[in-house]
């Protein structure tokens, strides 16, 4: 087994319009060697390329008034939450789900990824709410494996060196054998995709063995496994800047789930960038 050594690397908070790509670059700078691996988040690459959505401005139709008022609040508090082993504090969060704002937050994962996806608990199709503002969320990238590689062209043309770029999740992918799969829509090669709850389910009661998501690899020959594998040393070095829900940034400030500012965010160390070296 290859062993890897990890470096988060510290930014400024990437905000929509931000030019990603030069602050991957100013970061990196003087820090690579010829043949290191850079992984970057892809919830801060669709914040600062402006993939966000402003959940406040949903109207909830009649699913997503029900997902928020009785599947969330009975069925996965009382049902799903128990089997998926999730812990007590985020069944009892479950337990009191905003009826309002979580079925605005209901409409937009119906809109964007489906009702597969809608009736996850969190991070339907790869939308997130940590570490963003007000009620803004971030969507997944449909172009990841395109922004990687143009990130590693830049690397290679800019600062002369050679690497391998991923793009990553902390959303799951659960492993089975060699059976590799996620609820996420999208995810990069080996992994089979859009199981949306089926997946988290199956994946979580059966206590299978489970890693942070590549969605996006420039090296070919990185096999499934090492991307996995890199993917999640990269999640755990990295941190969860304001905080892993949405639930913990709001409480971390003292406010309520919808009324973290972009200030507040600016003055948290984030660190959207690890470098992994073998």
């Amino acid at each position: 087994m290859k062993h890897y050594k990890a470096r988060a690397i510290s930014t400024s908070y990437w905000k929509p319009e931000d030019d990603y790509v030069t602050n991957i670059m100013h970061a990196v700078k003087n820090r690579l060697k010829n043949g290191d691996i850079i992984v970057v988040s892809e919830k801060a690459i669709s914040t600062a390329s402006g993939n966000i959505v402003d959940e406040s401005r949903a109207e909830p139709r009649r699913t997503a008034n029900f997902l928020a008022r009785y599947w969330m609040r009975i069925i996965w508090s009382y049902v799903l939450g128990p089997l998926c082993h999730l812990r007590k504090e985020t069944i009892q969060r479950l337990r009191n789900y905003p009826t309002k704002e979580g079925a605005q937050h209901k409409q937009v994962a119906l809109q964007y990824a489906g009702l597969l996806q809608a009736l996850m608990y969190g991070s339907e199709g790869g939308i997130d709410g940590s570490n963003l503002p007000y009620a803004y969320v971030s969507l997944m990238l449909h172009d990841a494996p395109e922004i990687a590689q143009k990130v590693r062209t830049a690397i290679k043309e800019t600062l002369n060196k050679n690497v391998t770029v991923l793009i990553v999740d902390t959303d799951k992918t659960y492993s089975l054998g060699n059976f590799n799969f996620t609820p996420r829509p999208t995810s990069t090669r080996g992994i089979h995709a859009n199981y949306g709850v089926l997946a988290y389910v199956a994946g979580q009661s059966l206590k299978l063995r489970k890693y942070a998501t590549p969605i996006a690899v420039t090296d070919e020959k990185l096999s499934t496994h090492e991307a996995l594998r890199i993917a999640t040393i990269a999640n755990r070095t990295r941190g969860s800047g304001a905080g892993r829900t949405v639930w913990d940034m709001a409480e971390r400030f003292g406010v309520s789930l919808t009324q973290t500012t972009w200030e507040m965010l600016t003055k948290i160390e984030h660190k959207p960038i690890v470098i992994i070296r073998q």
